[in-house]
């Protein structure tokens, strides 16, 4: 059964997003919220309750801590009996950075990926964004084939990050790679709502913002 409602979410604030020299010190990977991350993650948790009300939600969760925990304080303010089942899956993890990093090193990469365009940058050790576009492929496929189970649940969540909440977009709906270079990051905790049309197709309702609206 095709979900009526899928609910994508980014992470809330890490250690990282508050101090980029975390990135010296803690792989990408073990990076905790911060307390106001929890916050934003147990305020969004209410939030997905208020719209699911007594009906089922599935959740699938990046393998990394501060998505881990992201749903930990999310799942306090939503019904276990709402819980249908919690998937963690490798392939909505954060784009790959390779190893720890000084915040100087950090901050020249990024400034040369955004030069060159960040779908198509490789980071030195890590990835692309065409590498996230292929792992976000294998996980579509997935979530379709769970889509045909007669008991599959009418809510889901999937709890990500940014730059994979872009790229799985991006693949779920056929963006170009020029709209995605045009696309802003997400805030900590964002949603994203897809919902079901009257074609029985999915797309978004939640719009998402462009970088020249981010700068007004």
């Amino acid at each position: 059964m095709k979900p009526s409602r899928i609910f994508i979410i980014r992470h809330g604030q890490s250690l990282a997003n508050a101090d980029i020299n975390t990135h010296a010190t803690i792989p990408d990977w073990k990076v905790p919220l911060t307390v106001l991350g929890m916050k934003q993650s147990q305020d969004a948790g209410k939030y997905i309750a208020e719209q699911i009300g007594n009906g089922k939600l599935g959740v699938y969760i990046s393998p990394f801590l501060r998505t881990k925990e992201t749903w930990n304080n999310m799942s306090v303010n939503i019904p276990g009996a709402c819980i249908a089942f919690e998937k963690e899956d490798p392939r909505l993890r954060e784009q790959e950075w390779g190893h720890l990093r000084v915040a100087e090193e950090y901050d020249g990469i990024e400034k040369e990926r955004d030069a060159y365009g960040p779908f198509f940058y490789r980071i030195p050790d890590g990835e692309s964004g065409a590498d996230v576009y292929d792992r976000c492929t294998g996980f579509l496929s997935t979530i379709y084939r769970d889509f045909e189970k007669v008991d599959y649940p009418e809510n889901i969540l999937i709890v990500c990050h940014g730059f994979t909440m872009r790229v799985l977009l991006m693949r779920w709906f056929h963006w170009t790679v020029e709209h995605f270079h045009n696309l802003g990051n997400s805030r900590n905790c964002q949603i994203v709502e897809l919902a079901l049309n009257e074609k029985n197709k999915l797309e978004i309702v939640t719009p998402w913002p462009l970088k020249s609206e981010q700068k007004q």
